[in-house]
């Protein structure tokens, strides 16, 4: 940490000086445009850029398959507008690899391919993307999906089962971009500016959204194992139900509790959120008494549906906890 004098010039300008090496380091000099950014008692200070688009070059000769399209996935949340992709040879099974990434994520499509190279680009403009707008959407897709997951369950229905599963892919993609949007609100003020969004909400959705990647998941663990049930009997149906319905509302209290403007509702939300998670443990429990006159077999993959609707609910306790900080006073 440095420390620097405010001094006066002119009678009423306040001038600070900068520190050289920092100046040097970002190519500030006499007649360099700064930006300001205030941040409530902070003042952040960055060099204009012309562009705010960034290129970043991975050597993939490598990589293959999920690595791959991980390495590729990672670049992306880390910011890369433009992503060259280069190899002596580019092989068909890596650029089949590079095709499932662009795929798995919004807005990014094959700038141009060659023989070595393979530039990928980020085609959404930045003031289209909203933080709060793609959680909502994860939310809405994760509580359907939740439901639509039961539903096969119980009606032993395959085609809803499948299209759950499906729908876990966009999920997915969300998380990226809501990742990709607060790790771009850390690195750049302006960012944060034209999001117009408080880095430490941002940081709130993000870890709110990855609560609500995990539902997803869960939601699709539901319809895989509900594939391969036959019918189950009436009152574990009934009470598969039931939690179904305890789990869901412990979400939507969270999720309202988070997007509250009001404080007082945030945190009436929130609490009771995290007051009905306790309930659902003793419903889990009964539920399991339930389980153990079963065929084993059937027994252990409804015993894990069961465990997918709990952590469920614990993940919408996970939000509620996360609603309850963000309306807490700040220092």
């Amino acid at each position: 940490m440095e420390t620097r004098k405010v001094q006066v010039t002119g009678g009423s300008t306040y001038t600070v000086s900068l520190p050289k090496p920092w100046a040097t380091d970002n190519d500030v000099s006499a007649g360099t445009v700064v930006e300001f950014y205030p941040e409530q008692d902070s003042l952040l200070l960055t060099p204009q850029r012309e562009s705010d688009r960034q290129e970043g070059t991975l050597e993939i000769t490598d990589l293959k398959g999920e690595q791959l399209t991980r390495a590729v996935m990672t670049m992306y949340v880390s910011g890369f507008d433009i992503i060259r992709l280069e190899a002596s040879r580019i092989t068909t099974d890596q650029r089949s690899a590079i095709r499932n990434a662009t795929q798995s994520l919004v807005g990014v499509e094959v700038l141009s391919e060659t023989t070595d190279s393979v530039v990928i680009q980020d085609l959404l403009d930045s003031s289209e993307l909203s933080i709060v707008n793609a959680v909502s959407r994860m939310r809405l897709i994760a509580r359907s999906m939740l439901e639509d997951a039961v539903t096969a369950l119980i009606e032993n229905d395959e085609d809803i089962a499948e299209d759950v599963i499906e729908r876990d892919d966009d999920v997915d993609r969300l998380w990226l971009v809501v990742s990709r949007i607060f790790r771009a609100t850390l690195r750049s003020p302006r960012a944060a500016e034209e999001l117009g969004v408080p880095r430490e909400d941002c940081f709130d959705y993000h870890s709110s959204a990855r609560q609500l990647e995990r539902v997803a998941d869960h939601a699709a663990k539901i319809s895989k194992l509900a594939r391969k049930l036959d019918e189950i009997p009436e009152d574990v149906a009934d009470a598969l139900v039931g939690l179904h319905a305890d789990a869901s509302d412990v979400l939507e209290k969270s999720m309202d509790a988070l997007v509250a403007d009001d404080t007082e509702e945030a945190n009436r939300l929130g609490h009771a959120a995290r007051e009905a998670v306790l309930e659902i443990d003793d419903h889990t429990r009964t539920i399991d008494d339930m389980l153990r006159g079963l065929d084993s077999v059937q027994a252990q993959s409804l015993g894990l549906i069961v465990d997918s609707l709990s952590r469920s609910a614990d993940y919408g306790g996970n939000i509620a906890e996360t609603a309850l900080q963000k309306a807490a006073p700040r220092p």
